[in-house]
């Protein structure tokens, strides 16, 4: 059962709303997490920031975990969640279900006729189930690490 973490906030920014500092401890989690937790050499700086909302959750007053949001890319595109990351001293107090709800609650106001999409690792598709989320095709590597495709229908 995770813990009660008190004094936890989560904020919605614009890439060019982001200071430079919360955007160098933004990159500096998905890093940590992504890259050297992982043991994963891929692009994290993808091209994808700039044009997508990004979800900043503190605790303590420290950066705590994130996620990031694609709009839908057209008229028939879904939504996107990716990035979700959790720093490893955070991870078990259920805030990577904190980021989702948030996420998912926002994608209802604002994308609610939209498909929501996401690329899980295949470790946390049970997690991703417990939202709704479903899996689409098969399996594949993603920088080394198994990943799957997964939809949430609005």
């Amino acid at each position: 059962m995770p813990k009660i973490v008190p004094g936890i906030t989560t904020e919605w920014r614009r890439f060019d709303d982001l200071t430079v500092s919360a955007l160098y401890e933004l990159l500096r989690l998905r890093q940590q997490i992504f890259v050297v937790e992982q043991h994963s050499a891929y692009p994290d700086l993808d091209g994808l920031d700039k044009s997508a909302l990004h979800l900043l959750l503190a605790a303590e007053g420290t950066l705590a975990g994130c996620l990031r949001l694609l709009p839908p890319a057209d008229a028939i595109s879904p939504a996107r969640i990716g990035r979700v990351a959790v720093a490893a001293r955070w991870r078990g107090n259920g805030l990577g279900r904190r980021l989702m709800a948030d996420a998912l609650s926002f994608c209802r106001d604002h994308h609610a006729e939209r498909a929501i999409g996401l690329s899980a690792q295949l470790y946390l598709v049970p997690f991703y189930r417990s939202f709704g989320f479903g899996e689409i095709g098969t399996p594949y590597d993603d920088f080394g690490v198994p990943h799957i495709d997964m939809r949430l229908l609005p």
